[in-house]
């Protein structure tokens, strides 16, 4: 018996391995600007109906939301600035605006197909609802897809 402890023991620590791997799937993420505006109740209502993400939308596996470690700065320039702006250019002058982009959403799916089944499901346009009294229209968006 004290020798098949151990044994039993680096089976399960073995089979224990692969949940440790990198996760498989797609992660979508965005940054977005808060509006200042934005009350404590407009805040419980976007983090309650991200948080209930997983459990109404089945392609989100897993999800995860809140402010960034530090923000992210994007300049926006009108269209006589944008045209300055060229691989070569060293320096461009123009109107620019600034954007923070101070919290963010990642959530876990399966693959690419994924993002248009979430995008369809009719909890997206109910979340979709809670989320615009937090940011400022437009986002940062970027997908991460697994090795």
């Amino acid at each position: 018996m004290r020798r098949l402890l151990p044994f039993a023991l680096s089976l399960f620590g073995l089979a224990a391995v692969p949940a440790f791997a990198g996760e498989k799937g797609m992660m979508h993420c965005f940054a977005f600007t808060v509006i200042e505006s934005a009350t404590p109740a407009d805040w419980d209502a976007f983090n309650k109906a991200t948080d209930e993400m997983p459990k109404r939308i089945k392609e989100v596996k897993k999800v995860w939301h809140g402010k960034l470690r530090a923000p992210l700065t994007q300049f926006r320039g009108d269209a006589e600035t944008r045209k300055k702006v060229t691989p070569d250019a060293k320096t461009v002058s123009g109107n620019f605006d600034i954007l923070k982009r101070q919290h963010g959403v990642c959530m876990l799916m399966e693959n690419e197909a994924s993002l248009k089944l979430y995008t369809a499901n009719p909890y997206h346009k109910e979340w979709m609802a809670a989320y615009e009294k937090v940011r400022v229209a437009g986002t940062t968006t970027y997908d991460i897809l697994a090795q």
